[in-house]
């Protein structure tokens, strides 16, 4: 990435930034810069190659300063129509971070430019030059004096690209062996065939290049090293564990195209040293945050459900998600293993009760908690104190099924018509009711509203809201007595379900939640056996995703040297998480719902 060369003209400027604007070109434009870098005394000539560097401008004048900051963009972009006002930089707004400097030291690599030509081959490499043998030089005739201003013009036009840093995050592309070595197989002095000899390491691979006749000598790597680590094959290996993807579909690939690729094990390794360490150091640091924040209100909305990773009846794990439904943050995840608790039924109360007591630890403080009507859920809710009302998806599910099925036997099928009705309508009364009893008038009030009866004796709800119509089919109206109506009437009316009416939630609901447990299906499907940790970190990640934290905060969890003190050993850990963090979220990618496809039972992904 190039930047200009020079320094800032601004009179006055001694602490000057790295990223340098150029002055407009445009007269309309050019004047306020003019003025600023001058101080109000624009001379009558100025040079054309005016630059104003970044410690001048505001920061809303930026348009990708969080990337900058989080070490994602190179230098600094101005907005449209931007001006410089500032002389100095003020404390609380320095441009560099610490993090910045961290990213600066360990994630770029400095390449080392080469002095060979190498336009015989139209692509240019970093070398390593080994001393060359002396050679006669010739004198350079020196050129012909030239007006000053031609001399200004040709230096702005054909002004040379300075090398920036190598960074890890740059394109990559698919080379073949043939075209590579084309580059090596001809001595850039003498012209004559070499020696070359390459060594391959997963995605890596090396080129060492000698010349038998003048020595010359060079060294070629297609990736950079960190303590003797190839930075390519651990970022596909982080990138095949975040996304989701399958190392063995992923293998089949490479093996179709011919391309190089490290083995299964070299996978897990990779796994266990760096992407889980680093999933789990992120999770944590991020959770804490929350749990400070979620700590110092007054009174926290939570939704909790359990998610049982395993078809049939006799899962292996239980991952119990807790939800701050006023912000849809998932505030904590509980993976809790069957032989634990003695049997899959008692894997919801447990993640419960271990979410519960994380949350009082941290002295947050409950309001009520959404969840299902589990019967073990509501019990131990109800022995702590703690207020709970049902997610009206999960009872309009409920009574859906048990009218569909009413539906379908002999002199019932009038109850078909009003299965919409009667799904709006249990939503409606949870929205606008305040209270369980008048949540209940509301409930039975369809048992006359389906008779074309609209007002009712119960005081909390007297007539319906709606405006009164006269109907043309009057076929559809049920009339008391009849199969159709008593059946409807004993469903309604049951003992639970009125008991279940008058807990629905008023406002919060867990459809959140159960998007988030739906995304998991991309990331661990259930089809799949995974190890513990490799099931938690799949959690997480999904966590993080569904979080979208920016990866400025990445960074700054990784630069802890109190968890990783080896400094290669952090830069690599930052790259993974770059990567966490740079994943779109699931549900921006529209794929929340969909099924993945069926896929052949592994050890682990």
């Amino acid at each position: 990435m190039a930047k200009p060369h020079g320094k800032c003209s601004v009179v006055g400027c001694k602490d000057e930034h790295r990223t340098l604007h150029r002055v407009p070109a445009a007269e309309d434009r050019k004047a306020p810069w003019l003025e600023f870098i001058f101080e109000g005394d624009v001379p009558a000539k100025v040079g054309k190659k005016l630059l104003v560097c970044a410690n001048h401008f505001q920061t809303d004048c930026f348009s990708n300063l969080g990337q900058y900051n989080a070490g994602l963009a190179g230098k600094l972009i101005l907005k449209e129509g931007a001006l410089p006002t500032l002389r100095g930089i003020p404390a609380d707004e320095e441009h560099v971070s610490k993090c910045l400097v961290f990213i600066e030291k360990y994630i770029f690599v400095t390449a080392v430019q080469t002095a060979v030509s190498c336009k015989d081959f139209g692509t240019s490499t970093d070398p390593f030059i080994a001393p060359l043998p002396h050679r006669r030089s010739t004198a350079i005739q020196r050129p012909s004096k030239r007006p000053r201003l031609e001399e200004e013009e040709e230096e702005e036009e054909e002004e040379e690209e300075e090398e920036e840093p190598l960074q890890v995050f740059s394109l990559k592309y698919i080379v073949y062996e043939t075209c590579l070595m084309e580059l090596f197989e001809v001595c850039a002095l003498c012209k004559r065939a070499c020696a070359v000899k390459t060594q391959r390491l997963g995605t890596f691979v090396s080129v060492e290049q000698l010349c038998k006749h003048c020595e010359y000598s060079r060294s070629w790597k297609s990736q950079p090293l960190v303590d003797n680590t190839p930075a390519g094959n651990v970022q596909l290996s982080a990138a095949v564990y975040i996304s989701g993807a399958s190392f063995f579909e992923l293998q089949k690939v490479f093996k179709a195209m011919r391309l190089q690729l490290f083995p299964y094990d070299t996978f897990r390794q990779h796994a266990r040293v760096f992407v889980e360490p680093a999933i789990v150091h992120t999770w944590r640091t991020w959770q804490e945050l929350m749990l400070q924040q979620l700590s110092q209100q007054n009174k926290v909305t939570l939704g909790g459900d359990m998610r049982a990773h395993a078809p049939g009846h006799c899962p292996t794990y239980g991952s119990y998600t807790m939800m701050d439904l006023s912000t849809n943050t998932v505030v904590d995840l509980q993976l809790v293993q069957s032989d634990e608790v003695g049997g899959s039924s008692d894997m919801e109360k447990e993640g419960l009760k271990r979410s519960l007591a994380l949350l009082g630890a941290r002295g947050v403080t409950i309001e009520c908690i959404v969840t299902d009507r589990h019967t073990q859920i509501q019990k131990f809710l109800r022995e702590e104190n703690i207020p709970q009302f049902y997610d009206v998806w999960h009872m309009e599910k409920r009574l859906s099924k048990k009218i569909d099925k009413m539906a379908k036997k002999k002199d019932c099928e009038k109850v078909k018509r009003w299965m919409p009705a009667i799904r709006n309508h249990v939503y409606w009364t949870a929205a606008s009711s305040q209270t369980g009893p008048e949540r209940v008038a509301k409930w039975t009030s369809l048992l006359n509203h389906v008779r074309d009866v609209h007002t009712h004796e119960d005081p909390l709800f007297p007539q319906c809201l709606h405006t009164i119509r006269k109907t043309r089919d009057k076929r559809k109206w049920l009339s008391a007595g009849t199969p159709a109506f008593d059946s409807l009437e004993k469903e309604l009316t049951k003992k639970s379900v009125l008991k279940d009416i008058a807990k629905l939630s008023p406002h919060y609901q867990t459809s959140s939640l159960e998007a988030f447990q739906s995304a998991i299906l991309r990331f661990a499907p259930k089809n799949v056996v995974y190890p513990y940790l490799g099931m938690l970190c799949r959690y997480l990640k999904l966590c993080l995703l569904f979080e979208n934290i920016v990866p400025f905060l990445a960074v700054v969890f990784v630069c802890d040297f109190l968890v990783f003190p080896d400094p290669d050993s952090t830069w690599l850990h930052c790259i993974i998480t770059r990567m966490l963090m740079e994943d779109e979220p699931p549900h921006r990618q529209g794929i929340l719902f969909q099924n993945p496809g069926r896929e052949r039972a592994e050890p682990d992904q």
